[in-house]
């Protein structure tokens, strides 16, 4: 690697870390106004939205400028093109962190109904798994990357747990069915998120080892570390 791409590499690597810092604000956002009932802040998380658009088409113009004054080979052909995958990944984790600060604002018609407390686990599960899917990408490190595609399980157990406690709600208080269809909508905005930050780790995995295994799934155990039920 020359000494300019590889200084345009580490400044595109800060770039897309820096990016994937601000989706994850904008996740804990978006769930202060779901769990905390805090209203206030879903302009914020729509307003972060528009930068994080302003900022992936940024490094998406970055990108293109590189391979095109570099003309990069192998590997470094490979970072980039990953970069690009994550870029558009992070992007629509921010989209759909929108989308549950959107909803959670039906809420305030609903003072009564409780949010199930796994939301709040579920999702400290969907950002554990972007960042360490972020981590691996750094470190160039595919065992990490394995080990997030393993971690969605607990994210699908979530929502499934979620989704079954939510349907005896509805069963047992008609009037509360818009409100537990609210967290039906964002659990299941949480699990794509979850399945992005496995796109994420795979495209990692293609990086290291020039192995594509989007669409193989590994059928390891499951360990949930939640207690609530």
């Amino acid at each position: 690697m020359s000494r300019h791409l590889e200084r345009d590499m580490d400044r595109l690597q800060s770039s897309i870390l820096s990016l994937s810092s601000q989706v994850e604000a904008m996740i804990d956002k978006a769930m202060l106004v779901l769990c905390d009932r805090r209203f206030s802040l879903a302009s914020e998380v729509e307003a972060d939205d528009d930068a994080i658009d302003q900022e992936e088409t940024r490094i998406e113009e970055e990108c293109l400028k590189m391979l095109a004054l570099h003309q990069p080979v192998a590997i470094d052909l490979r970072r980039i093109a990953t970069v690009l995958k994550i870029n558009n990944d992070l992007e629509r984790v921010a989209d759909l962190a929108v989308n549950i600060a959107e909803r959670a604002q039906g809420f305030g018609q609903f003072p009564e109904f409780e949010i199930p407390p796994m939301l709040r686990d579920m999702s400290i599960a969907a950002v554990n798994m972007l960042r360490r899917s972020l981590d691996s990408f750094v470190h160039l490190d595919a065992q990490m990357a394995r080990q997030v595609r393993m971690m969605d399980n607990e994210v699908d157990d979530f929502n499934i747990a979620i989704i079954d406690q939510l349907q005896t709600t509805m069963q047992q208080h008609s009037a509360l069915v818009a409100p537990a269809l609210h967290c039906f909508s964002a659990a299941r905005h949480l699990e794509r998120i979850g399945d992005l930050a496995t796109n994420i780790a795979e495209d990692v995995i293609y990086l290291v080892e020039g192995e594509i295994i989007r669409h193989k799934h590994d059928p390891g155990p499951t360990v949930m570390t939640n207690k609530h039920s």
